[in-house]
């Protein structure tokens, strides 16, 4: 079992919204470290007593258990209550500077980034609104005319080597493309990669993007679009609704590829080439061999859980489907040694909210699951030793809510596993506090 762990408050959680905009699966990422500090971006208000708009806050603490230090976006306020307008974050290690997008569901494109060495030499720099740019409309390096940058909806960031990649969907759900895009740290500019998933008729959902030991893994399911009144007028917006024709019950199939070199070439788990993004290639819906488990529609799965690749190139994905019989959450592997993909279930689903993987220095896979009707999250261990052949309950704890999101650099450097959570305030039942929760392993 693992043993208590240490909480510490970022700020407070926007409870008076209907939707959650603090711990969303597809938060890539939320919190995250380098050079031995972590780093952490949420919405709060600026007082409890004024709790609306709301702004971008990021934080960061030198660890292992240091006051985090909390500064203020406050010249964009974000107001619209829609659980897809959440901030992401990535760092750049080659050349220190902290990248957030936010504030999207198929709107213009809402990015900034800091000064350059700020996360490389953190102690150099009091920690300030200013040492970031203002909101722009455009990746540094591209024109804010550059095609894909006026409809976007989940932003991604995560390392790439030294450099630092960035994706996101453009067009509605069920009904759109991923572009992919490298900040190159040398030059401090974005450089325009391609379209590395075209949905046809459909849009995919990633699980995950990881970069590990110069190969770029990419999970993700299709959402196959669903035709409604007025689905093509340029003003529509029945497609932000939190549900509706085009949901999670149209879901379908896990598919896998990779790229050996940085996203330009992109291979099935055969390692056959399916696209060549410099030669205007995308991967498509019947593109070969890319779909590694049938699922049909309206078998359970969910979009966007998530994704963990271990030190030796293993893919894990965490989703959940019927096909057993009941709603099972499944860990779903592809082996590293040959390649061949497996599937176990784990337990059954407690809920709509989605848990997350993580990968511990030692190699042992940690799953980590909401039971949203109890506010109870549950952690799971599989061990290397066993092949991740079983999974033992290794913490339960109440009061926390949301879907957690873990700090996979500091988990793999320190064996700390730091997850991002909403936690009840003891002293009054309405109100909750964004925490990380920090468990030595």
């Amino acid at each position: 079992m693992l043993a208590e762990p240490t909480v510490t408050v970022l700020g407070p959680d926007p409870v008076h919204r209907k939707c959650v905009l603090n711990g969303n699966a597809f938060q890539q990422d939320a919190i995250t470290s380098l050079n031995g500090w972590q780093y952490a971006a949420f919405y709060s208000p600026l007082s409890p007593e004024k709790p609306e708009p709301l702004y971008v806050h990021v934080a960061r603490r030198k660890l292992p258990s240091s006051d985090w230090q909390v500064l203020v976006l406050d010249d964009y306020p974000q107001t619209v209550d829609d659980g897809h307008n959440t901030v992401q974050m990535g760092i750049c290690s080659g050349d220190g500077t902290i990248h957030i997008s936010y504030d999207h569901h198929c709107d213009i494109l809402r990015y900034r980034y800091s000064v350059r060495r700020l996360a490389k030499y953190p102690e150099h720099f009091e920690w300030r609104a200013d040492l970031f740019s203002p909101t722009l409309d455009y990746l540094p390096g591209l024109p804010s005319t550059h095609k894909h940058f006026g409809y976007v909806t989940y932003p991604r960031f995560g390392p790439m080597g030294k450099d630092m990649f960035c994706s996101f969907r453009d067009g509605k759900a069920g009904l759109g493309d991923d572009h992919l895009y490298v900040y190159k740290s040398d030059a401090g500019r974005f450089y325009c990669v391609g379209t590395h998933l075209t949905g046809v008729q459909s849009n995919p959902y990633v699980h995950g993007m990881d970069y590990r030991n110069g190969r770029f893994h990419i999970t993700w399911v299709y959402r196959g679009f669903v035709h409604y009144e007025g689905w093509d007028d340029p003003a529509d917006t029945k497609h932000k609704q939190q549900a509706g024709p085009n949901g999670a019950e149209n879901n379908h199939n896990i598919c896998y590829a990779y790229s050996d070199d940085d996203g330009s070439t992109w291979r099935n788990s055969k390692g056959d080439v399916i696209a060549s993004l410099e030669h205007g290639d995308t991967i498509r819906n019947d593109s070969p061999g890319i779909v590694v488990f049938d699922i049909a529609k309206g078998h359970g799965l969910t979009n966007q859980e998530s994704q963990a690749i271990d030190q030796h190139g293993g893919v894990h994905v965490l989703n959940r489907d019927t096909m057993d019989g009941g709603l099972f959450w499944k860990h779903y592997y592809r082996s590293p040694a040959d390649g061949v993909w497996s599937q176990r279930a784990i337990c059954p689903v407690s809920g709509g909210k989605r848990g997350r993987l993580a990968i511990s220095k030692g190699g042992d896979l940690y799953i980590v699951l909401p039971v949203a009707s109890t506010s109870t999250i549950k952690i799971l261990k599989a061990s290397k030793q066993s092949n991740y052949s079983t999974y033992d309950g290794v913490w339960t704890g109440h009061g926390l809510s949301g879907e957690p999101l873990v700090d996979i650099p500091r988990l793999e450097h320190d064996n700390v596993l730091s997850i991002f959570l909403r936690a009840d305030v003891t002293t009054d039942p309405e109100k909750k506090d964004v925490v990380v929760l920090d468990f030595v392993l």
